[in-house]
């Protein structure tokens, strides 16, 4: 319920919202949980995996339980609802563990900086405002980043005052000072969420989220802060441990500081009369604050036989019930808690808590406190190693490699003197400075018992993570298999592998896997800390490398002129190629036939700037290219063209393409549309890392040129007519060769080159004469143009391999019926060992055939498996069904007047007149195994 007075809310403005489809009010400086707690809202969330209720737990990005679905503005999934800021017309919903990703896209902006200096200070609580302000003192250049929107940390849930005024003023004051420096940089919202090596640290800056729809739209949502740090301090204070017991997940189970600071900061109390179970002296205050704030505190349960004195009487003096040497056995409850069964503690090893009897309070809140452990996930990214305080009963920080201090509450500093202090300290080490330390009303040292779990015949009730459901008996079932490792039993138990990486559950874990295998946590030891620290947004990381931006849209210099004759476009890559150009009442077939037509029959011309093009130029130019391709390039005569096929260490195809002799040392080589950057990658790792004494330089010429292949049985008559002082007859311009010549008055590279077994030619111009080429070649009246669609048709016709479409990472160049590319003559290249092995020399290895279907008008889905099938329109039969090949390639054919398609068999080639069956609409269809050539197998047209 809401206080009448007091937090840090802004009670003159009402804010609207929904959860679950209800309307709810709050104010400007609540957050979704506690508005939702003001309202008397208790379940939240549903458990992942046993569908039980779940509350908030938490004030802060610990928090396990209460994870959320924001709605509107725009949908984001798995939220703490301690860190969602209310704002007007915010909608949400509860889960059950899991979210839902928006359908849109996401029309917010995110960006990055990068930044630099002196000193960066993480967390703007007590020890990092001292610290960043001793730091600034001495001019250094200072970032302070707090997670918050407010900063203070734990002053803003507490009564304390600091240099004689109340913490959050003092905070806020100091904020004020540090801001008006020139080199000082206060980031609010912003969590460092990755420390690397030479103190470089990542965060994400929460800038417009807590807006809703107000946020304005040229401000970007999140940004990326990338920082390189000369010192960092380190003051992320500590998190509130829980204890586990029956029934420890209910919603009113809570965290006793996190009840605190919801009564000061929020002006809200979680409920009206609470039990208080804890092993440290903190939960006292936090007993006392929340009575003076009205709420009725049934008892304070204290596992220590001896509780601190101090903190003791001054419970008792307030006429508060304290239990000493109790535990708290149960928690009760269908939706929520309603009471609390009280016990004396099990002293004697092996005893157990009662499981009837004791003492049962009514209760609507039960605050929980085993004590603190400090925050040391980026001191131990940094390389830091921890050490365990058996006092403390938790982790500290111990030595890093890197220049990093750790002040307050995460080295174990848990009085607000002793934080004060002590962030002065690491402040001024970082600029050998000197300042005052704030003065604060001293406090007696809080002391604790390191408590873990309520002894019990049964701990399936009792949870050690709320977010995956996982329970002390869980913990000891993975120890039962024979685990001994806590990273195995929390892969096993998936324990702190949640949103919270285990923030209130890691070292309970460790705990309850110590005491189960006999051995101390010390020893144990914890699950790595890895970043982030908090989950972060791939669009946050992503920045403005979306879209575009990311994934560059290429087009080639005559993308205008398909756009203007209405070619429809395909990706390959980055690339928009042509796919098709349909004429007004074609459909994608009728188009694709048409222009298969005009490529057979007459002359058809395609946009192929897409290819790969790499200069390859050096004196050991030849050579680098014999140890890559499986055939030999270094006897390429200057002039010539010779088709090649790379391999990778396994003997498997990589890529294809020609090699052009252009000079004695300077070869042009091409590659495949979408793997031309991989192939230049694949030269530069081999040229740099094996074969650095070769002296060759490889440079990619791809947007330089562009290039038009002119096909068909008319493409040299339309040659003849563009390029009149070029000597084009078969004899003058052998296939596989290139000549210079001016074509429509263009200065060009010619090659007789052929993908679809017609003659063909491609002609090559600088890109900023390739409109003009092709505008001239369409101007002759007789050229079809033609897309990528047809292109795979007239090459699957032939049986030319599609690297990566008749391939998949299996296939060597024997597969594919190209043993005539692997030469016998060189003495090695990339993959040539593998050819030695049994496994590429089966028999029974997966090789391209072509398929003829017994329907000549049915068309094979690609990929599309075959069997073999035991009758013609029978349906599938039970599985296990022995798959022999599937379908790579499937067309329509308008020189075989019918379809046809490509695949790879088992034993292919010895299956060559076999018939065999594909499931095609749940029924076998039957296919006939031919050879992959299934046009002008003798090669007759490509010379016209």
């Amino acid at each position: 319920m809401r206080r009448e007075s007091g937090g840090r809310i802004d009670r003159s403005r009402t804010l609207r919202f929904t959860f679950d489809g209800r309307e709810y009010t709050g104010y400007p400086g609540d957050t979704l949980a506690s508005a939702l707690l003001a309202a008397g809202v208790r379940r939240v969330a549903t458990s992942v995996k046993l569908g039980r209720p779940r509350g908030v737990f938490s004030a802060g990005s610990e928090e396990p339980s209460a994870v959320v679905q924001i709605e509107a503005p725009f949908p984001e999934p798995m939220l703490p609802a301690t860190t969602v800021e209310l704002y007007d017309g915010l909608a949400a919903s509860s889960l059950a563990g899991q979210g839902r990703l928006a359908a849109e896209p996401d029309p917010a902006r995110y960006d990055a900086v990068h930044a630099h200096c002196d000193v960066l200070v993480v967390g703007a609580g007590p020890a990092g405002l001292a610290a960043a302000r001793a730091a600034a003192g001495t001019g250094a250049r200072v970032i302070l980043a707090d997670e918050r929107p407010e900063p203070g940390g734990a002053l803003l849930g507490t009564a304390e005052a600091v240099d004689g005024v109340p913490g959050p003023e003092w905070a806020a004051a100091t904020v004020a000072g540090l801001a008006e420096l020139p080199d000082v940089t206060v980031l609010r919202r912003t969590t460092v969420f990755g420390y690397y090596d030479d103190n470089y640290l990542v965060a994400v800056e929460r800038r417009t989220g807590h807006l809703g729809a107000a946020a304005p739209a040229h401000v970007a949502r999140e940004r990326v802060w990338r920082i390189r740090a000369g010192r960092v301090v380190l003051a992320t204070g500590a998190h509130e441990r829980p204890i586990a017991f029956a029934g420890n997940d209910l919603p009113g189970v809570m965290l006793a500081d996190a009840a605190r600071a919801y009564a000061h900061r929020y002006g809200v109390l979680p409920g009206r009369r609470a039990v208080v179970f804890t092993a440290h002296d903190s939960a006292y205050a936090a007993a006392l604050d929340l009575a003076d704030a009205g709420v009725d505190v049934a008892a304070i349960v204290d596992v220590r036989p001896a509780p601190g004195p101090e903190w003791a009487a001054r419970a008792r003096e307030r006429g508060l019930d304290v239990l000493a040497g109790h535990v708290v056995t149960a928690a009760h409850g269908v939706e929520a808690v309603s009471s609390v069964t009280v016990d004396a503690r099990p002293i004697a090893p092996g005893e157990l808590a009662a499981s009837s009897g004791g003492r049962s309070f009514e209760a609507d809140l039960l605050l929980v406190s085993g004590g603190w452990n400090p925050v040391v996930h980026l001191f131990s990214q940094a390389g830091g190693t921890l050490r365990h305080d058996d006092t403390l009963g938790t982790l500290v920080p111990d030595a890093c490699r890197q220049a990093v201090e750790v002040a307050g509450a995460a080295r174990g500093v848990f009085t607000l003197a002793g934080c004060l202090a002590d962030g002065t300290g690491a402040g001024t080490r970082t600029t050998s400075g000197a300042a005052r330390v704030p003065e604060a009303a001293p406090e007696p040292e809080p002391t604790g018992e390191p408590y873990w779990v309520v002894p019990a015949a049964d701990h399936t009730a009792h949870f050690v993570d709320l977010q995956r459901d996982v329970t002390v008996a869980d913990l000891h079932r993975a120890v039962g298999a024979g685990l001994r490792s806590v990273e195995h039993v929390k892969r096993y138990t998936t324990a702190g592998t949640a949103h919270d990486q285990g923030k209130t559950s890691g070292l309970l874990a460790s705990a309850v896997v110590a005491e189960a295998l006999g051995v101390p946590v010390a020893e144990l030891g914890v699950t790595t800390f890895r970043a982030p620290y908090l989950p972060v947004s791939f669009a946050a990381l992503a920045g403005r490398d979306r879209g575009a931006l990311s994934d560059p849209v290429r087009v080639t210099a005559l993308h205008e002129w398909h756009v203007a004759a209405g070619a429809l476009f395909e990706n390959v890559g980055q690339w928009k190629r042509p796919w098709y150009y349909p004429r007004p009442g074609e459909d994608m077939e009728a188009a694709v036939l048409r222009e298969c037509r005009a490529a057979r029959e007459g002359v058809a011309a395609m946009d192929a700037s897409t290819l790969g093009k790499i200069d390859v130029i050096g004196p050991d130019a030849g050579e680098f290219l014999d140890r890559l391709y499986t055939n030999l390039m270094s006897t390429l005569k200057v002039g010539a063209v010779r088709y090649g096929v790379m391999c990778r260490p396994d003997g498997m195809v990589f890529d294809d393409g020609t090699v052009i002799r252009l000079a004695d040392e300077h070869f042009l080589v091409t590659t495949t549309t979408g793997n031309a950057a991989a192939v230049l990658d694949w030269m530069e790792e081999w040229l740099q890392t094996e074969w650095p004494s070769l002296r060759v330089h490889c440079t990619s010429v791809t947007e330089q040129w562009a290039t038009v292949a002119l096909v068909g049985p008319r493409s040299r008559e339309v040659l003849a007519g563009l390029a009149p002082g070029l000597a084009v007859g078969v004899a003058d311009f052998p296939f596989m060769t290139w000549r210079e010549a001016e074509v429509a008055g263009i200065p060009a590279r010619v090659c007789r080159i052929s993908f679809s077994g017609e003659l063909a030619y491609e002609i090559n111009v600088t890109s900023w004469d390739g409109l003009r080429l092709w505008t001239a070649i369409m101007d002759t009246g007789v050229v079809t143009p033609y897309g990528t669609e047809t292109m795979h048709v007239l090459r699957a016709e032939k049986g030319y391999p599609i690297v990566g479409q008749d391939t998949d990472g299996t296939v060597t160049p024997h597969d594919l019926g190209m043993a005539w590319v692997v030469s016998k003559k060189k003495p090695d290249f990339v993959g040539k060992r593998s050819y030695t092995r049994a496994d590429t020399s089966r028999p029974d290895r997966k090789q391209l055939v072509g398929l003829l279907p017994e329907d000549p008008g049915l068309l094979l889905p690609e990929g599309t498996h075959l069997v073999a099938g035991s009758g013609d329109g029978e349906p599938l039969p039970e599985p296990p069904v022995p798959m022999l090949g599937h379908v790579t390639s499937s067309y329509r054919s308008a020189a075989l007047g019918r379809t046809f398609a490509l695949a790879l068999v088992k034993g292919g080639q010895s299956r060559i007149g076999e018939r065999l069956h594909a499931p095609v609409g749940g029924t076998l269809v039957p296919v006939t195994v031919t050879s992959h050539v299934l046009y002008d197998p003798e090669g007759a047209r490509r010379d016209g």
